[in-house]
């Protein structure tokens, strides 16, 4: 059983940054790609990032590019989410998500909430001056 645990979230002005985490739990045989998802109120679940647990590929939506960093300790069994220059529309709750798959998937695959097996319970991230 996959555990994901996610803090960090917080409110912070336009321009701002922030720094999430994820505590992940019996990854290392059961997760090869790890996620940062988000979902703003009336609005679907899109993706933000991702990044394969082995090779550190990274993957990131068009909206973030440049502006957020996802990373992994290995050691730490962590997922990060770096954001930077943060904007009212980046607010959302920031679920972490972890699933295997075949090495080499693109991210027309992991951006989609259904390829992700395992999920934590979310952060709120507010963006507002």
């Amino acid at each position: 059983q996959v555990q994901l645990m996610e803090s960090g979230g917080d409110s912070v002005q336009p321009g701002g940054s922030l720094r999430l985490s994820c505590a992940a739990s019996n990854i290392a045989t059961t997760s090869n790609y790890l996620a940062w998802f988000r979902q703003a109120p009336g609005t679907q679940r899109e993706a933000v990032a991702a990044i394969y647990w082995g090779g550190r590929d990274t993957y990131y939506s068009d909206l973030v590019k440049g502006r957020f960093t996802i990373s992994a300790d290995l050691a730490k069994s962590t997922l990060y989410l770096q954001m930077t220059s943060l904007k009212p529309e980046d607010t959302a709750m920031y679920y972490c998500a972890a699933t295997w798959l075949q090495s080499g998937v693109g991210w027309s695959v992991l951006g989609q909430p259904r390829s992700h097996k395992w999920w934590g319970q979310g952060t709120q991230v507010t963006v507002s001056s």
